[in-house]
């Protein structure tokens, strides 16, 4: 990473502090992932990425600030991008999967909660991460306990608008979320002075659809076998789907996509067993259980998680000649996103076994982090559903830190055997 200690100086970050983790990080991408072999050539772009990921891309924020925009931070797929592209503000999602936040974060929260939460109120109070500094908003949702709580301490720290998710999928649900939008609308036009118009929304659905598109895209050639890519790379690629430019990020994904259709016509039988990971999104840098997974004899070729299918499936439609037309379209195209906050969540379940067959999968990983009681309940219904299916299923449980490894490494060995 290059010189930018002036530029985070300007952003109030605790230097000491952030030169561990700029030390770590890429010692630890360049173990996980430089020592794979043969990866694509376009994967040098988000190897870059990750490199610069706290200076070329914060600076390119600061720029955009000085130039009179607007930087709003998300946590969740829930958080409509559209809206705050139509406002020509620019969204990141925030840092929240690295064991180095958790110590600031249980300074002022309970040990006993999600570790993601406790990562990303440590990575702002403890002034280590500059996206959160950059940030003049950010926009939380109701989508867990933990969360809606430390929305009320971030609040204290950084200007923070929650939207409330409603957690049923009926009619009346819909026309909550609707207004929720509309209320979100009208929070990002105040911050930015700019007025949301049915051209403006319909360029910022266009480019959010686009970025499904790559990212569809990208998934449906890891249903080949062997898959064109790791799931490792594949994970990189969503991870930075959340923070980068978005027609930038859409370039290089179909860039990468039109090396990976090359790549399959050379495709040999590798041997690998195909897994299917569910449960809890994997925020930047969690790259553990892929890690480890893809370090014996498997390959993962699908995530059915918040950075996963979660995240692009089902594109927003651009019929209508009204905001109102327009906020149902992207209502309806939200409330559709199957997270275990939902119940009933019957979609969910569907979606599981459509993937193990689309991406021809012999076992399933179900990922919970640790006190992440949404998930953790809904496995016994998945459970229920796969063993029906026959189909072998793992459950593993964890948090960021390197303790466990060598225990779920012994546990993912068995599975594979036991496949």
């Amino acid at each position: 990473m290059g010189d930018y200690k002036k530029m985070w100086q300007d952003l109030n970050m605790d230097i000491e502090k952030h030169d561990i983790l700029c030390e770590a990080l890429p010692e630890q991408f360049g173990d996980i992932y430089l020592t794979q072999e043969n990866r694509p050539e376009a994967m040098n772009y988000f190897n870059y990425v990750v490199a610069e990921i706290h200076g070329a891309r914060i600076m390119e924020l600061e720029k955009y600030k000085k130039e009179g925009g607007k930087v709003v931070g998300t946590f969740c797929v829930f958080v409509p991008d559209e809206v705050i592209l139509a406002t020509k503000a620019i969204g990141v999602g925030l840092c929240s999967g690295s064991q180095f936040w958790i110590e600031d974060g249980e300074k002022i929260l309970p040990r006993n909660i999600c570790p993601l939460v406790k990562a990303f109120t440590g990575a702002k109070i403890g002034l280590t991460c500059p996206y959160f500094q950059s940030c003049d908003m950010i926009v939380g949702e109701t989508t867990c306990d933990a969360k809606k709580k430390a929305w009320e301490i971030m609040d204290e720290y950084i200007p923070v608008h929650v939207m409330e998710l409603p957690q049923m999928k009926r009619e009346k649900n819909i026309k909550q979320w609707e207004d929720e939008i509309r209320i979100f609308i009208n929070r990002m036009e105040e911050l930015t002075g700019n007025k949301v118009t049915i051209e403006s929304l319909k360029k910022g659905i266009d480019i959010c659809n686009g970025k499904r598109k790559a990212l569809k895209r990208m998934y449906d050639l890891r249903k080949n076998t062997p898959s064109p890519i790791s799931g490792l790379d594949a994970l990189l690629v969503s991870q930075v789907a959340f923070s980068d430019d978005p027609e930038r990020f859409i370039e290089k994904t179909e860039e990468l996509c039109d090396e990976l259709e090359e790549r399959v016509k050379e495709l040999k039988p590798n041997g690998k067993k195909r897994i299917m990971v569910t449960g809890t999104p994997m925020a930047l840098p969690n790259w553990k259980l892929h890690s480890i997974v893809e370090g014996l004899n498997a390959e993962i070729v699908v995530e059915e998680t918040c950075t996963g299918t979660r995240y692009f499936e089902n594109e927003v439609s651009t019929e209508g000649d009204t905001i109102d037309e327009l906020v149902r379209n992207m209502a309806e195209r939200y409330m559709d996103i199957n997270c275990a906050c939902f119940t009933p969540n019957e979609g969910r379940v569907e979606d599981i076994i459509k993937y193990v067959d689309e991406y021809n999968v012999d076992g399933v990983i179900y990922y919970n982090l640790s006190f992440c009681h949404t998930y953790a309940i809904e496995y016994e219904k998945i459970a229920k559903a796969l063993k029906e299916e026959d189909i072998p299923l793992l459950k593993i449980e964890t948090d960021y830190s390197e303790e466990d490894t060598g225990q779920i490494k012994t546990r993912v060995e068995a599975f594979l055997e036991m496949i």
